[in-house]
């Protein structure tokens, strides 16, 4: 359960790239979090994401093409956010990039998925 929590986590932090209304969107929770489950060591210690991780953090950016399906991502990852226990907000903010995903901004759980531009 807790490894659920962290990889909505992860997956708020890489698809803070969504922005539109959730009733649209394709791409749902659990989509989101099983992407990103391999992430979570990285979430949790900082150490270097692993090429799985990395893996799932590309493919949520490439099923994630719509504005409706961005929010939607970013939603599920954001409502996953405050139940994480020792999130590292550096390790989750630096994730996108680490794994070659660009995002116009830096993620953090304050990331107010509504107002994002793309």
């Amino acid at each position: 359960m807790a490894s659920l929590r962290v990889s909505c986590m992860v997956a708020l932090i890489c698809m803070v790239v969504i922005t539109a209304p959730i009733a649209e969107a394709a791409v749902s929770c659990g989509a989101v979090t099983g992407a990103l489950v391999p992430c979570i060591p990285y979430l949790t210690s900082g150490r270097g994401p692993s090429p799985q991780c990395c893996g799932g953090v590309r493919r949520l950016n490439a099923v994630a093409q719509t504005t409706p399906d961005r929010k939607a991502a970013c939603n599920c990852l954001k409502g996953a956010a405050g139940s994480v226990r020792g999130l590292n907000p550096n390790a989750a903010a630096t994730l996108p990039g680490k794994c070659g995903v660009r995002l116009p901004y830096r993620f953090s759980t304050s990331t107010n998925c509504a107002t994002i531009r793309f």
